[in-house]
């Protein structure tokens, strides 16, 4: 009877974990601490997936054993030719089958305890499914509301540096949230990557304190936030953070400034719009890029597209926005934004005394 092989269970066990899947499979999602060492590239995998289909598997198997032996040849030779006898590595591909099965093969002739991970990738990917149904369930959120430019994100990093549980779902999402909320040069992670960074924040969060969290619809640009974790949320507690328009506008020139530095690539944003505005509006916008007067297109932005929009989105989706606690300002600035910050932590304090 062969002994069982590890799970995902058994990850702490071992020294390293080796992802030999294409870089392309690699990228968008692995488990965290593994390297990359791929039996096939993304071309070659291409290749012989091809032979396969349209020569035959037999032809697929010896060109793509070749590949795999010069591979794992590779990078024995690079890698690991200074492991020492005791090293236990852990070794997966997409279902725990051929491409590591290969590998695993040789580092055991070799001498080495390494083991292939029983199902793969797919049972990771399981794994971290799972977690994310049953976990948000554990927290008890608080809830940062407002509309747009009422620096929620802001607030919620300085919550956290008073030392507070936080879950920035933005920052793990690598956007702001809004049609705006692109990120210039620095695209979002793949759905997968994203709910296993999800799943990995969440493991450093103790159950038995709150954790704020901002107001988020299911979407944070093209990525979908977990329907169990959106819905845990959308129970919680909430505050309501309602600073002046004046002071909106003010904070949002300061935090898109990098908008201001590409009229073009904000012209091109706002056209997402064109379903929601009329063309006389979406006419006067563009020209007010084109005349870079930034404090008036902002605000319109507000007046005409985001609070609607939060109006109608923020009573539907937030059942606690009714009762929540309400904390004013005309001030977003660093300083403010750390005073709000501090009101909100007081307060639920106080609460809980």
């Amino acid at each position: 009877m062969k002994p069982a092989r590890p799970t995902v269970a058994d990850l702490a066990a071992y020294d390293e974990i080796i992802d030999v899947r294409t870089p392309a499979e690699f990228a968008e999602d692995h488990i965290p601490g593994a390297i990359n060492c791929p039996v096939l590239d993304n071309e070659q995998r291409i290749q012989v997936g091809t032979i396969y289909k349209q020569v035959s598997p037999f032809e697929a198997k010896k060109i793509g054993a070749a590949l795999v032996s010069e591979n794992i040849a590779k990078h024995l030779k690079e890698r690991f030719l200074d492991r020492p006898k005791t090293w236990k590595p852990l070794i997966y591909c997409w279902r725990g089958g051929d491409r590591s099965g290969s590998m695993t093969t040789v580092f055991k002739a070799i001498g080495w305890r390494a083991g292939q991970l029983d199902g793969g990738y797919k049972a990771w990917r399981s794994h971290v499914i799972a977690t994310l149904e049953a976990r948000p369930q554990e927290f008890r959120f608080i809830v940062i509301c407002g509309a747009t430019g009422n620096a929620k994100t802001r607030i919620l990093q300085a919550i956290g540096e008073l030392g507070e549980q936080i879950l920035d779902l933005e920052n793990l999402a690598n956007h702001k949230g809004s049609v705006l909320g692109v990120l210039p040069d620095s695209p979002q992670p793949s759905q997968k990557g994203f709910e296993t960074n999800l799943m990995l924040a969440m493991a450093a969060l103790d159950p038995a304190r709150p954790v704020y969290v901002e107001a988020e619809s299911r979407k944070i640009g093209n990525l979908h936030v977990p329907e169990a974790m959106i819905a845990r949320i959308r129970s919680g507690e909430c505050v309501a953070v309602e600073a002046t328009l004046d002071a909106r506008v003010a904070f949002l020139l300061k935090d898109y400034d990098y908008f201001l530095t590409r009229p073009e690539f904000l012209g091109d944003r706002l056209d997402v719009l064109r379903s929601l505005q009329s063309r006389e509006t979406m006419a006067r916008w563009q020209q007010l890029i084109v005349d870079a007067d930034w404090p008036t297109l902002v605000r319109e932005l507000l007046e005409l597209h985001y609070d609607p929009l939060y109006r109608r989105s923020q009573d539907h989706n937030y059942a606690g926005i009714q009762d929540s606690g309400n904390f004013s300002t005309d001030d977003l600035s660093e300083d403010g934004i750390k005073r709000l910050a501090a009101a909100i932590v007081h307060s639920r304090t106080a609460q809980i005394a």
